[in-house]
């Protein structure tokens, strides 16, 4: 028996266990309930990442670490110090249903990923140690218990909020503030100071750093591991998943849809043309050093913009209208009239 262990530090694809329903169509994968799918989350990818995170806790002298666990969706309950991730990300496979069904995988990558992970913490920091009922915590981020909207309208140009999360979305809610503020300070070799001199949102910073330093050894008050809807509990299919998903969340982008019109046009048009959002994704590094340059905009205004560009170009099945060649300089400019449109409009509006 000795001879056939392993080491718990292999790589994902030696440790991706091999599912049954990973050779299924689209429709009778939908037809599945979650309980059946059998995610085993310590043998999935997801796994490096968690324990990715636990070491930035310690990096950071924090005696707390956050369990975590496979549900529906990222999820955070309320007085529980551990958060939910989304079964999608434990398989290759359910990440390209996801992809199909909602055109795009939150947390698909692994930069993208941690930070959602680090949001998620503040939520189960915040749980452990009952941070919100602190007179400070509320004088900084205002009040918990307000009522937590089903849509909100950011104002892009606030500085009163950190930028982390896509949408603005410390804007939506005080606990949302606090998430997004927790994951900026926690981010390894992070340049907050530098990033936001001269911002309001500074004095967020310089709490959560003073109140993590306060708290780092200290035992956590909430100690519960309970999980909230695990997946092998969920007896709802994916088929009505996603339909209950789309239904909230489906709606489209279309404010610059005739401005990519210019740009791209439909695949039936140029069949053999390549994918509009493949091109962007593959000029992403050059665009985005052009776009600040040109811009001047802090890189969070670009990252909104080319996600933008991307997920509605797939959405509408999007190719180049011209050569690759001659594409790059009209995607650059369609790129930076959406980046200052937003910023002029400074009004945005987005489902919770």
């Amino acid at each position: 028996m000795l001879g056939r262990m392993v080491s718990t530090r292999q790589s994902p694809a030696n440790r991706q266990r091999d599912y049954r329903w990973a050779d299924y169509d689209d429709e009778a994968l939908l037809e599945l309930r979650f309980s059946s799918l059998g995610l085993r989350f310590r043998s999935s990818p997801l796994w490096f990442d968690v324990e990715r995170l636990h070491d930035e806790f310690e990096r950071r002298g924090l005696q707390f670490k956050p369990h975590v666990w496979l549900s529906t969706d990222w999820f955070t309950p309320d007085g529980i110090p551990g958060f939910a991730v989304p079964f999608y990300l434990a398989h290759p496979r359910l990440q390209k249903l996801e992809r199909k069904m909602m055109g795009e995988v939150e947390g698909g990558n692994r930069k993208w990923r941690h930070r959602i992970m680090r949001h998620e913490a503040g939520h189960a920091i915040d749980n452990a140690y009952g941070l919100r009922r602190r007179a400070g915590w509320r004088r900084v981020f205002g009040r918990a218990s307000a009522p937590y909207p089903d849509t909100y309208s950011p104002r892009p140009s606030s500085r009163r909020y950190v930028l982390h999360l896509g949408h603005w979305y410390a804007q939506s809610h005080p606990t949302e503030d606090f998430a997004e503020t927790f994951a900026v300070w926690m981010q390894p070799k992070a340049r907050w100071r530098r990033d936001y001199a001269d911002w309001p949102a500074l004095k967020k910073l310089d709490y959560v750093d003073a109140l993590m330093d306060e708290i780092a050894t200290s035992k956590p008050r909430q100690r519960s591991r309970s999980v909230i809807e695990p997946l092998r509990q969920v007896e709802q299919t994916l088929g009505e998943y996603y339909r209950l998903k789309r239904e909230r969340y489906g709606g489209m982008e279309r404010r610059y849809d005739r401005w990519m019109a210019r740009v791209f046009v439909v695949r039936a048009k140029r069949p053999r043309a390549t994918r509009a959002s493949r091109f962007v994704r593959e000029i992403e590094p050059q665009l985005r050093r052009l776009l600040q340059r040109r811009a001047r905009l802090h890189p969070y205004y670009i990252d909104h913009a080319i996600t933008l560009v991307k997920q509605r170009s797939r959405q509408l099945d999007l190719v180049l209208r011209t050569s690759r060649r001659e594409a790059k300089r009209p995607v650059v400019r369609l790129h930076e009239r959406i980046v200052m449109d937003i910023v002029s409009r400074n009004r945005e509006n987005y489902a919770l």
